[in-house]
C-alpha cells in the first residue's frame, strides 16, 4: 500500500517510455505559434488533457497512472492546462475555478485515506474539461506567448513589474513578470504578489486565493513551471471588472488598502510579540460583527500597540468568518473563510514586516466587506458563534452529525461542538468531512472550502478551534446528499 510520501515522490522525472506513453509523432509536436508553449517534458501531457474529450479523459489518464505517470507530473499538467486555456475574466472566479481549485484538490489528496488518494485530482481533471468548454463558448481565450522583444532584463524587471501593477497596466506587467521569473527567486516574487493579492476587494477574495494557491502548487510541482502560472496570476490581479482604472480613481474596493498603508506605519516596532488575550478576541469579533472596515482596521492597530498577540487577532478573524457562514450559509460567507485561509498563508509566509501588517489590516477590513456584501443577498440571521451551545454529549457521534447536515444544520453544529469535546474527535470529524466531499462534492467550492477550513482548524488557538469547525457544517456535505457519480467512474477506471 502506498504512503503519502511515496505518493508524492513517485516517478518525479522520467522519459515518455517510463510513463507508459505512446511515442509522439512529429505532427503532434507542432503547436500553434500564437499560444504559449511549455517545456518538452510536460507539453505532451498537457495537450493530452486539453485534447481528450471529457467522457474519455478519466479513463485515459488512469491508464497513464497505472503505467507509471507520477502524481507530481499530473498535478503540473493539470495546472498548466488551466492557465493556458481558461481566462480569469470577467472576474477571477466562475470558470476560472478550474485553476483555483487545483491546490485545494492537492491538499485533499495528500491528507486523504490511501484508497481515496486519486479521487480529488481526477475530479479536478473532469472539472477542468467543463471550464475549458465554457471558455470556448465565451470566446476561446488562450494564453499567448510573451512578447520576448519587450521582456526586461534582471536589472529592470522588478521595477517595471511594480510600476505596471501600481498603474494597472496589463501589457507592461505581462512582460515584466516574465523577466522577473527568469531573474528573481520564488520568495522575492511571492512577497510582491502577497501585497497585490490583498490590495483590493474584488472577485470576493479570489485574487488572494489565487496568490496562495498558485504559490503552494508551484512548491510541489517545481518552480520551472512558474512563468506561465505567474503570467496568469498577474493578469488576474489586474482585473478591475469593467471599472475605471483604480490607479486614477477612488473606488470602494481600493480605499482600505490606501488607508491601511498609513495605519501600518503606526504599529509599534516589536508588534509580533504579545500576550494571548481571549477578551481581545471577543472585542474584535464584536467589531467585525457590527463595525465598518475602518473600525476593524483601527482596532487591529490598537490591539497590536496594546501588546496583544497577532494570534488573538487571527482567532477573531477566523471566528468572524465562521460566524458569517452561520448567519447566511452561501457563496459570500464561504469565501470569507477561504479568503481568510489565503490571507493567513500570506501572513505566515511573508518575510517583510510591512507586508505582514498589511495582511492583518486588510483581512480585518475584508471581513466587514464580506458581511456587507451578504446584506444584498437576502436575510442575514443573528446567530453568534460565541453563543453556539453544545448539544447532547451522550447522543453526539460523527455519523449523526453528518446525517443532520442539510436536514437540521443548526442542530448539526450543536452536536459537532459537543462531539469535538472528546480528545480524538477532531481527526475523525475532519476525515469524514473530507471523505464525503469526495463522494458528494460536485462544485469547486466543495473542495476549496473544505480544504481551507479543515486545515485552518489547526491554525486557531485550542480554546476557539472547536467552535470554528462546528460552524463549518453550514457548508460541508452531509451524508444524505446525493452522490456525485464521478467516484464510481474513477474507481472503475483504476480497476
Amino acid at each position: 500500500m502506498s504512503t503519502r510520501r511515496s505518493f508524492l515522490k513517485s516517478v518525479p522525472a522520467c522519459g515518455l517510455a517510463g510513463l507508459g506513453l505512446r511515442p509522439v509523432t512529429a505532427e503532434e509536436t507542432k503547436i500553434a505559434s500564437d499560444i504559449v508553449q511549455f517545456s518538452d517534458n510536460i507539453e505532451p501531457l498537457v495537450r493530452l488533457i486539453e485534447d481528450t474529450s471529457r467522457d474519455k479523459l478519466i479513463e485515459e489518464i488512469a491508464r497513464r497512472v497505472q503505467s507509471g505517470l507520477s502524481y507530481q507530473k499530473l498535478l503540473a499538467a493539470l495546472l498548466l492546462a488551466g492557465v493556458r486555456n481558461v481566462q480569469p475574466r470577467p472576474a477571477v472566479g466562475f470558470k476560472f475555478h478550474a485553476v483555483l481549485v487545483v491546490n485545494s484538490a492537492h491538499i485533499a489528496s495528500v491528507a486523504s485515506r490511501n484508497e481515496d488518494r486519486w479521487l480529488p485530482i481526477f475530479w479536478a481533471l473532469d472539472n477542468f474539461k467543463g471550464s475549458q468548454a465554457q471558455d470556448v463558448r465565451e470566446g476561446n481565450w488562450t494564453m499567448a506567448p510573451v512578447n520576448e522583444t519587450l521582456v526586461p532584463d534582471s536589472r529592470t524587471a522588478r521595477g517595471q513589474f511594480t510600476e505596471a501593477m501600481d498603474q494597472w497596466d496589463e501589457e507592461k506587467a505581462d512582460v515584466a513578470i516574465a523577466g522577473l521569473c527568469r531573474s528573481a527567486g520564488a520568495n522575492e516574487i511571492f512577497e510582491l504578489f502577497a501585497r497585490y493579492g490583498i490590495r483590493d476587494f474584488r472577485s470576493i477574495g479570489h485574487k488572494a486565493i489565487f496568490v496562495a494557491n498558485s504559490y503552494r502548487t508551484l512548491q510541489t510541482i517545481g518552480w520551472q513551471h512558474a512563468e506561465p502560472v505567474l503570467r496568469s496570476l498577474t493578469y488576474a490581479l489586474q482585473n478591475h471588472e469593467g471599472q475605471p482604472n483604480p490607479a486614477t480613481s477612488d473606488l470602494d474596493a481600493d480605499r482600505s488598502w490606501r488607508r491601511n498603508q498609513e495605519r501600518a506605519t503606526k504599529i509599534r516596532k516589536f508588534w509580533t510579540t504579545g500576550k494571548l488575550d481571549d477578551n481581545a478576541t471577543r472585542d474584535l469579533l464584536g467589531t467585525l460583527r457590527t463595525g465598518t472596515a475602518d473600525d476593524a482596521s483601527d482596532q487591529v492597530v490598537e490591539l497590536l500597540n496594546a501588546e496583544i498577540s497577532p494570534q488573538s487577532i487571527y482567532d477573531a478573524l477566523f471566528l468572524a468568518a465562521g460566524e458569517l457562514l452561520m448567519r447566511q450559509p452561501g457563496i459570500v460567507a464561504l469565501h470569507a473563510m477561504t479568503t481568510t485561509n489565503a490571507f493567513w498563508f500570506a501572513y505566515r509566509m511573508a518575510a517583510d514586516d510591512t507586508t505582514r501588517k498589511l495582511v492583518l489590516l486588510q483581512n480585518a477590513a475584508f471581513i466587514t466587506m464580506f458581511r456587507d456584501a451578504m446584506a444584498g443577498r437576502g436575510n442575514v440571521n443573528d446567530r453568534s458563534i460565541l453563543a453556539l451551545e453544545a448539544g447532547d454529549k451522550q447522543s453526539a457521534s460523527v455519523e449523526e452529525i453528518f446525517q443532520l447536515i442539510g436536514n437540521d444544520t443548526p442542530k448539526a453544529a450543536e452536536q459537532a461542538l459537543a462531539f469535538l469535546a472528546n480528545t480524538d474527535s477532531a481527526e475523525r470529524m475532519i476525515e469524514q468531512a473530507r471523505h464525503l466531499v469526495f463522494l458528494k462534492g460536485n462544485d469547486s467550492h466543495d473542495y476549496k472550502f473544505s480544504s481551507a477550513v479543515l486545515e485552518d482548524f489547526y491554525h486557531i488557538s485550542p480554546q476557539w478551534r472547536n467552535r470554528y469547525l462546528a460552524s463549518s457544517v453550514f457548508n460541508l456535505r452531509g451524508a444524505a446528499a446525493r452522490d456525485n457519480g464521478i467516484v464510481d467512474r474513477i474507481r472503475s477506471a483504476f480497476a
